[in-house]
């Protein structure tokens, strides 16, 4: 396969459309092979490696997806756009979900299609930015839920898509977000970070989408940019977003699938792009069903999801991160745990994950008056991991017993032990046992425990 620098293929049906992009292109100083089905462009991509393939969604022969399937299926490494009729929403969605790099849509604008060329150079030229830069906290661990994270990181380092971050609060989710940007072509661009439940309601469309002068009162000493101009070209992570007011989700939907915001009194709309990353702590997908968070956005943030895993599934991580904590905090000479300590640490069930985990250590450093933090420098609360056993007895059954009844009792003492932990807090059991909430209320029907 003949490798071609700076040239670009476009599939389109339309001649008229091929014509405007070719000329955007060459103004670019870019090359561009124009073709018109899916047979003619499979045929170009076996013949020579591009840049960047820009295709219609729709095409007399197939679709826009066959060629991502086909770059995807043999590895070819080359970005693919697709062009979508207007506020096609579900047509961006499948085609980033089966690979795309990113989306434009009809009818086209010149500026969005520069910038969307100039990311997806930058994202070929900026391939070993991913590789300088890893490393974190997120990615210390030997387990293999931590494998499989580092890895879908890698991957979504390369996409533009959105992507929706889920697991319990403090298990990593911000980290995770900037090791994707930092391994992504946005690298040298703003990450900008911002706590949807912090914000006042009534001033949040100033703050994501900025304002014009006099917009309102307090507005009267000049304009101002809100966090979407602030991210330009770079990253905007929307942390807890599901605490979002559904007026402004209306607006946020907007921006996200128009790649375009109007300030708090501007008559005019203008592209930005940045790169959308959520996170909640909460359930999303029954956020929706109780109707507080809308199935439009839903859908348009859920791109690709990462979850993270809590400390409870990946408990062999917990040596490694102890000591890249304690090297941290005290940047010296690090105290030791004893055997005590361990045994602590070990027993206990971790509901604040890591960010709890730090928090302990740095109060164990700051109490230990030796070389050596013992288990009651540590000061744990009472979040211990339940006995699964029964009390005062093993596991083993009668012999009239079935294994069913014997894993269902099991599960039942579980359970109530956890409840019992936590004082009938079901939200907390549900993280002492490790179990989302909804599970958790699924178990309590099956077993007759409501």
């Amino acid at each position: 396969m003949k490798r071609t620098e700076n040239r670009i293929l476009v599939i389109d049906d339309e001649s008229d459309i091929r014509e405007l992009i070719e000329l955007t292109l060459a103004r670019m100083g870019l090359d561009a092979d124009c073709v018109g089905s899916v047979g003619e462009a499979l045929a170009m991509l076996r013949e020579r490696r591009y840049q960047l393939c820009l295709t219609d969604m729709r095409l007399p022969d197939g679709d826009g997806l066959d060629i991502v399937r086909h770059i995807s299926e043999f590895a070819l490494d080359t970005p693919v756009a697709v062009i979508t009729a207007y506020s096609s929403a579900e047509n961006a969605v499948a085609a980033l979900k089966v690979g795309a790099f990113d989306y434009i849509s009809k009818p086209v604008s010149l500026d969005q299609l520069r910038t969307l060329v100039k990311s997806a150079l930058n994202c070929a030229a900026d391939e070993s930015v991913g590789k300088e830069r890893e490393g974190g906290q997120m990615t210390i661990g030997v387990s293999s839920a931590m494998a499989q994270v580092s890895a879908l990181i890698a991957r979504l380092a390369k996409s533009q898509a959105p992507i929706y971050i889920s697991g319990e609060s403090g298990s990593g989710k911000e980290l995770a977000a900037r090791q994707i940007h930092a391994q992504s072509a946005r690298a040298k661009q703003p990450f900008v970070p911002v706590n949807c439940g912090a914000i006042p309601e009534n001033l949040m469309e100033s703050e994501f989408f900025g304002y014009r002068k006099g917009a309102f009162t307090g507005a009267d000493t000049s304009d101002r940019e809100g966090f979407f101009q602030a991210a330009r070209g770079g990253t905007l992570f929307l942390d807890e977003v599901a605490d979002l007011p559904l007026q402004v989700q209306v607006k946020l939907l907007r921006a996200i699938q128009e790649k375009k915001v109007r300030k708090v009194g501007s008559t005019i709309e203008e592209p930005v792009d940045v790169r959308i990353m959520c996170a909640t702590h909460k359930n999303l997908h029954d956020c929706v069903e109780q109707g507080i968070f809308r199935q439009d956005l839903y859908y348009r943030i859920n791109v690709i999801e990462l979850r993270m895993p809590s400390l409870r599934e990946r408990r062999e991580d917990i040596p490694a991160l102890v000591e890249s904590i304690m090297r941290r905090l005290t940047g010296g000479e690090v105290p030791r745990l004893d055997a005590s300590a361990w045994a602590e640490l070990s027993a206990y069930s971790f509901p604040g994950n890591v960010r709890e985990l730090e928090n302990i250590l740095e109060r164990a450093t700051a109490l230990c008056s030796g070389q050596f933090i013992n288990a009651a420098d540590l000061q744990l609360g009472n979040a211990r991991l339940p006995d699964l056993g029964v009390a005062g007895e093993g596991v083993m059954t009668s012999g009239t017993e079935t294994l069913e009844d014997l894993l269902d009792r099991v599960e039942r003492n579980a359970i109530q032990g956890a409840l019992n932990q936590t004082k009938g807090n079901r939200t907390a059991a549900a993280r002492v046992l490790g179990i989302s909430f909804r599970s958790l209320r699924y178990r309590l029907d099956r077993l007759n425990m409501e």
